[in-house]
């Protein structure tokens, strides 16, 4: 059984705000057949569709990692902004399959009844995100089987290592990853939570090569650093870019883009919002990169023939200082600007 909430008609009318004599990307995108998902995903991919939205509409992962929830509300956020944006030249709505989201309710409400000052409730919740791992793997596996490009929006960065797993299995090798994050994730092997999807998916051998960009000097501990020296996984540090300019954003990303290249295996481009200053995120900052430069990065990373899927983490409504109305808004917009910048750059490349 497929965990999942596929949309429809009355799913995306939910959000679609029409205006006569417009036409909406929302009123393009392509809807798939709930009967037969493996047949529909492939059928849709025949007829020139190549990328897939995903939801994962959670806050079970950044919270079993002692953190702020909210980022359930990111993929509703972001859908309200984006299927309302205008369907012209500058986008190809019709390559877009609206998938849905993995269903979490269910999960939600059990984390919900757990004592996370307790070390047996926070097991438990660790546990609740090893059950979702295993919803979205199953779910990226069958559209990256599908040979579709899957645009995932969180939900906790928790959810990097089930894409992983599940794009890994379906090309049957390991990826390559660039994560744009104050964050390295990459802590202790404890339980399952959204600190640590890839030092997982590095001990589960699903990622063979990671790079973590802008990540926070102060903000990562020794033994997580010391971990990624262990992989030899290189690093450029948000210091050394705009404290030290040692490096400009560009040529960090040069780095980054190299390193890729060299690796020769499908690669993963991985975004936390909290690396963004003054967007509402499971660890709001106002000492981030921009939202520009955040769509800089992704642009430029989806220039990369061999970029197969786009992981957008920790968007968390909530999280905004002036209230939630605020930050729907926020996240909604950012998100959306996000998406499209891997869109456009993936539809006007000419590799």
């Amino acid at each position: 059984m497929t965990h999942l909430i596929t949309a429809d008609r009355e799913y995306l009318a939910s959000y679609l705000k029409p205006r006569p004599n417009e036409r909406k990307v929302g009123q393009q995108v392509k809807l798939v057949d709930n009967a037969n998902l493996s047949d529909s995903l492939k059928d849709l991919q025949q007829s020139g569709a190549k990328f897939v939205l995903l939801g994962i509409p959670e806050d079970i992962g950044p919270r079993a990692n002692l953190g702020k929830g909210g980022a359930d509300l990111g993929w509703h956020a972001f859908l309200n902004n984006f299927v309302n944006l205008q369907h012209n030249e500058f986008i190809k709505s019709d390559e877009l399959i609206l998938l849905g989201h993995i269903e979490c309710d269910d999960l939600q409400r059990h984390s919900q009844t757990l004592d996370l000052s307790d070390q047996q409730g926070l097991a438990a919740l660790r546990m609740l995100v090893e059950q979702l791992d295993k919803r979205v793997s199953d779910v990226i596996e069958l559209i990256g089987q599908s040979q579709l490009i899957p645009i995932v929006i969180g939900g906790g960065h928790n959810n990097a290592l089930p894409i992983l797993q599940g794009m890994s299995k379906a090309q049957n090798q390991p990826l390559a990853v660039v994560n744009l994050d104050p964050h390295t994730d990459f802590r202790l092997l404890e339980g399952r939570h959204s600190g640590n999807g890839f030092s997982y998916a590095a001990k589960q051998q699903v990622m063979s090569h990671y790079f973590s960009l802008g990540m926070h000097e102060l903000k990562n501990s020794s033994k997580n650093l010391a971990s990624l020296k262990q992989y030899d996984f290189p690093f450029v540090s948000f210091q050394q870019i705009v404290n030290y300019r040692e490096f400009s954003f560009e040529q960090a990303i040069t780095q980054a883009t190299d390193y890729l290249d060299a690796s020769e295996q499908p690669i993963g481009i991985e975004l936390d919002l909290d690396c963004i200053s003054y967007m509402p995120a499971s660890a709001y900052t106002n000492a981030g990169f921009s939202l520009s430069d955040a769509q800089y990065y992704i642009h430029r990373i989806a220039q990369l023939k061999r970029s197969c899927y786009l992981h957008l983490a920790e968007g968390a409504p909530c999280q905004h200082p002036a209230g939630l109305e605020a930050g729907m808004s926020d996240i909604g917009q950012g998100l959306a600007n996000l998406v499209c910048s891997f869109i456009q750059t993936k539809q006007r490349a000419t590799f």
